[in-house]
């Protein structure tokens, strides 16, 4: 047996030569995991590492504890809007899109293998999820720019598909086992694995946040131990109950993330390095549990299976799942071919070998070689099918310097470092054209390596990050000053009064946020308030409206200028329903599918944005938003 002093010097090998084997990943677009995986082979038993480790029960343990601080640092980095935006075909996706490909790849398992139809159902249901922490690693770092919408679905869906394949696996089992008839009683399993695993992820956030944002703690470095503890708590007590622990961490995390408790920049960062430390240890545990020998025996099978899985399962559950919810063809297209494998399959290839099924072997090995095969050829490829199918939106160059607050009270307010490129709205003008709302200050320009202290007279450059500091209710604002002109602006809420400066011009407000004021140009808020409203009317708290917008007057000078006006969006009115359509005899018969396609893709001309907010390199720590957002 290993000395402990030999396991030190292992694990530390282990990981420098994992970490080395991200840098080469990033360099020849390899996916991570393969390599991972392959540093694991080379130090196992059968490689020049020569590690003897065939403890299955340990490796499962491994397993689970690492997905589940992946999944936890998933749902940090989730935003709410991400869950709105996709929760309908994700959520379509993570249950029948799951059981159709494992139904399908089941039935190709038990073909080629000539093994029984139920173990190759249970095959086929331990490939049928998608695997969370290979998709963060794709489509967060692995350069994949793609459109919003898409990247949400494939997030949230592979965040919380594992109950369904859990479901399916431990059914099976079960089953093969004689423990659970084939009937009623998976039905329940599956039940419970989702309302148990929703229920604790949730009440365990809502508790979280409360106790991250009331405790008082004298080290900021216990902070993310904390947020490591409830995370570990969701897992455990969920599966207490017999409900998804992996579904409950994932849901604990997005609602801790989103509800920004104090020193939450700092947990970012540490479940960040928590999260590359578990995928790095898992995926050479896993590669270090295989045997290159018999991973060449099934080579043949698990090939033909492969097929199936990736051309034909996949497809098929995607197109039968989603095509309702207003994807494009292209975008199915994409959809269909990010079913990407990674550590939960082979993780869930334990469970067959613990309760010691007479083909858990030939399982193993079979899932092992699927997954590689997935990740080679899948992973490999998926920027270049994001180009070919053109679904590729630009990537935000990252900020050179990189702000925070690091406080352990509550802070109301954000440090963004915005970045100006050719296409930004406010590149060009000075800092008192910027038709900026009150509570914002341009604390630092820095351009190119030097720092800039902001005037009223600086003028933004191409190149320039612009530090700006806001309160979280103007936050929507400053965007869209920010903003990219070719992207869809961000969307200003209708509930909301914006403060603004009563020397703005109505062209700063046209050009900046494309609202139309009816007014000359040139002409100020305070000069349009007091034309409309009369000398004697402009009083507090009257209002003019426009088409678009009404402005209130906030704050009076002592000669009676218009200081600070609030504006109030209004809302888009809903279209009224033609009363005389067109005679179905007078569409255009020879509409084609690349036609189709391209209305399709104008539609969803929002979804063509990086993951971030359009025009924003970087945020800082700030705490919980205000209750009046």
């Amino acid at each position: 047996m290993l000395s402990i002093e030999a396991l030190i010097l292992i694990t530390g090998v282990l990981l420098l030569l994992g970490i080395a084997s991200n840098k080469f990943s990033a360099r020849m677009g390899v996916p991570v995991l393969v390599l991972f995986l392959l540093v694991g082979m080379l130090a196992g038993s059968e490689g020049i590492g020569g590690i003897e480790f065939e403890n299955y029960s340990l490796a499962h343990g491994i397993g689970t504890i690492a997905l589940s601080l992946i999944l936890f640092d998933g749902g940090l980095r989730t935003p709410y809007r991400s869950i709105r935006a996709a929760w309908k075909p994700a959520g379509v996706l993570a249950t029948i899109g799951v059981f159709i490909t494992a139904l399908i790849t089941g039935l190709a398992a038990s073909w080629f293998l000539q093994i029984p139809l139920m173990e190759g159902l249970l095959l086929g249901s331990i490939v049928g999820s998608t695997d969370a922490s290979v998709v963060f690693s794709v489509l967060r770092f692995g350069g994949v720019n793609i459109r919003r919408r898409l990247a949400d679905t494939l997030e949230v869906e592979s965040g919380s598909n594992d109950p369904m394949a859990i479901f399916l696996t431990v059914g099976l089992i079960q089953v093969l086992t004689g423990a659970v008839p084939l009937g009623p009683g998976l039905l329940v399993l599956f039940l419970t694995q989702i309302v148990f695993g929703t229920a604790v992820g949730m009440l365990v956030g809502w508790g979280g946040v409360w106790v991250l944002k009331n405790i008082q703690l004298s080290a900021a470095g216990l902070y993310p131990v904390l947020a490591t503890g409830l995370a570990l708590f969701s897992f455990g007590f969920a599966a207490a109950f017999g409900g998804s622990g992996f579904l409950a961490v994932y849901l604990t995390g997005i609602v801790i993330g989103n509800r920004r408790p104090v020193f939450h920049r700092g947990i970012l960062l540490f479940h960040d390095a928590a999260a590359w430390l578990c995928q790095i240890l898992m995926f050479i545990a896993l590669g270090i549990l295989s045997f290159p020998s018999r991973l060449l025996d099934v080579a043949g099978p698990a090939l033909m299976i492969s097929a199936v899985l990736i051309l034909v399962a996949r497809p098929v559950a995607v197109f039968l799942s989603v095509s309702l919810f207003r994807f494009s063809f292209r975008e199915l297209t994409f959809l269909s071919w990010v079913g990407l494998k990674g550590a939960v399959p082979i993780t869930l290839a334990t469970f067959p070998m613990m309760v010691g099924l007479p083909g858990a072997p030939l399982m193993f090995d079979t899932v092992f070689f699927v997954v590689l095969v997935s990740a080679i050829v899948q992973g490999w490829t998926l920027p270049w099918v994001a180009r070919s199918l053109k679904l590729e939106v630009p990537a935000r160059l990252p900020p050179p310097v990189t702000l925070e607050i690091s406080s352990l009270r509550n802070v109301e307010g954000d440090i963004v470092d915005y970045f100006v490129d050719d296409e930004c709205r406010a590149a060009g003008h000075m800092i008192k054209n910027l038709a900026l709302p009150d509570g914002v200050v341009v604390a630092l320009i820095v351009r190119d390596e030097q720092i800039i202290p902001p005037q009223g007279r600086s003028q933004i450059q191409y190149g320039d990050h612009v530090i700006v500091v806001l309160r979280p209710g103007v936050r929507a604002m400053v965007d869209r000053v920010f903003a990219h002109r070719e992207q869809e602006p961000v969307t200003l809420p209708t509930a909301l009064e914006f403060p603004l400066r009563g020397s703005i011009t109505a062209a700063d407000v046209e050009q900046f946020y494309d609202i139309q004021l009816d007014a000359a140009a040139d002409a100020t808020l305070d000069e349009i308030m007091r034309s409309r409203l009369g000398p004697k009317g402009a009083v507090l708290g009257a209002s003019v409206q426009f088409e678009q917008v009404v402005l209130c007057v906030r704050e009076l000078s002592a000669n009676g200028t218009v200081q600070y006006v609030g504006m109030m969006i209004l809302p888009t009115p809903e279209p009224e329903p033609a009363t005389d359509p067109k005679p179905a005899s007078d569409a255009t018969p020879d509409a084609t599918p690349e036609r189709e396609d391209k209305a399709s893709e104008s539609e969803k001309k929002q979804d063509d944005e990086p993951l971030e907010t359009p025009a924003v390199a970087s945020r800082s720590d700030r705490s919980e938003e205000s209750p009046e957002k």
